[in-house]
């Protein structure tokens, strides 16, 4: 099983990048795949997840409206379309897939790190 991110970079705030997520090894039907990140000096956060499916979707409060993830099969590929960047936004983004029809969630409905398997992250960097 592998997964492989690509689409990281720098880009000024306010622009855009596609992040995409390249699944090996795996049916991703019978998967959740979910997009992480970690900022330096702070906790990974969950971003979005993507239930493939039936396409049910999650998003983080910080980022919905501008996000949003969605997966092609033909391609075994999840994407993370990113509008509207802020320099907060910034960090090492990774995808990750748990198998199943439910991710484990904290207390406030947050999908929480509890993967089968990561990707190797890229990094996102927002420039202000």
């Amino acid at each position: 099983v592998q997964l492989v991110e690509s689409g990281g970079g720098l880009v000024r705030a306010g622009g855009s990048l596609r992040l995409s997520c390249v699944g090996s090894g795996f049916d991703p039907d019978d998967y959740n795949i979910a997009w992480f990140r970690q900022a330096p000096g702070k906790e990974r956060e969950a971003v979005s997840r993507i239930r493939v499916s039936d396409d049910e979707t999650y998003y983080a409060h910080s980022v919905k409206g501008r996000f949003t993830t969605f997966s092609d099969r033909a391609k075994n590929t999840v994407y993370l379309q990113m509008n509207s960047l802020r320099p907060e936004d910034t960090g090492v983004y990774t995808c990750a897939a748990r198998y199943g029809t439910r991710w484990p969630e904290d207390g406030r409905g947050n999908p929480i790190g509890l993967a089968n398997w990561w990707g190797q992250g890229t990094q996102v960097t927002v420039s202000g």
